[in-house]
Parts: structure tokens; sequence; C-alpha cells
């Protein structure tokens, strides 16, 4: 539990696709959407909890 493992891992396609191009611009294509899909969840969670302290704030008034 407390040690961990340095590990690569990566999708079999992805890893085809960036290791047969040669100019960089599909990895940083591929880098662009890993950071829209981690930044999506953490987006919708903060305006839902945006919205229950907004309403919360609203009653107690």
């Amino acid at each position: 539990m407390f040690y961990s493992f340095n590990s690569s891992a990566q999708c079999a396609m992805c890893r085809a696709v960036l290791e047969t191009e040669e100019g960089g611009v599909k990895a940083e294509a591929v880098n662009d959407g890993i950071v829209y899909l981690m930044a999506f969840p953490y987006i919708l969670v903060g305006v839902i909890f945006y919205i229950i302290y907004k309403s919360r704030k609203k009653a107690k008034a």
C-alpha cells in the first residue's frame, strides 16, 4: 500500500500512432486530448458544488 511501482502504460493504438509519427503533431494532439479528458470531470464537479453552495447560501438568507 505504501510502495509504488513505476510503469509505462499506454493503449496499443495510441502507442502505434505515436511511434510511427515523426513531426510530433499527433503526440501533441494526444496530450491535449488527455488533458481535456482529465480536466472536464473536475470542472463538472466544481460547477455542481458551486450550485449547491449558492443554493444553501440562498436558503439561509
